[in-house]
C-alpha cells in the first residue's frame, strides 16, 4: 500500500490544490475525519472548518465553508468556498459571517413551519463563528 494518495481541492472557480498527500483532515458535517491512504470509500458533506492537507511539503490549511468530500483511492474536496488559512483577513472573515447571517435570516423567513432548514443555517453560522475563534478572528 502506498503511503500517499492523490488529493484535489476544487472550488467553483478553479482547482485550488492538487498534491500527493499523506493525510487529509476533513471538517465533515458529522464530525472531523482524517483520510489516510487506503481509507474506506465514503462521501460526506462539509461544515465550515479547517481542511488540513499533510504532504511532503508540510501542512497546508484552508478554511472551507461547505461542500462535499469524496474519499476513495484518492480524496477530492468540492468546496463552496476555500481560502488558504494564512490569507484570511478579518474583513474577509466578517464578510463570510455576514453571508452566513443573511442565509440564516432568509431561512427563518422562508421556512417558518419547517425547523430543519433553519436549524441547518443556524449550525452553519455557529460553526463559522467557532472557526473564527479557532484561528484568532472575531466577528
Amino acid at each position: 500500500m502506498s503511503d500517499t494518495m492523490q488529493f484535489d481541492l476544487v472550488c467553483p472557480e478553479r482547482l485550488l490544490l492538487s498534491v500527493r498527500a499523506n493525510a487529509v483532515q476533513i471538517p465533515g458535517s458529522e464530525g472531523n475525519l482524517t483520510a489516510l491512504p487506503g481509507h474506506m470509500p465514503l462521501i460526506t458533506t462539509l461544515r465550515p472548518g479547517i481542511l488540513t492537507i499533510t504532504s511532503s511539503d508540510g501542512d497546508q490549511q484552508f478554511l472551507v465553508t461547505g461542500g462535499f468530500a469524496e474519499v476513495g483511492e484518492k480524496v477530492t474536496v468540492l468546496a463552496e468556498k476555500a481560502v488558504p488559512r494564512a490569507d484570511i483577513t478579518q474583513e474577509e472573515y466578517n464578510n463570510m459571517v455576514a453571508d452566513a447571517e443573511n442565509f440564516y435570516n432568509q431561512a427563518q423567513d422562508n421556512f417558518v413551519s419547517e425547523p430543519g432548514p433553519v436549524d441547518e443555517a443556524a449550525k452553519m453560522l455557529s460553526d463559522l463563528v467557532a472557526v473564527g475563534d479557532e484561528i484568532g478572528l472575531k466577528d
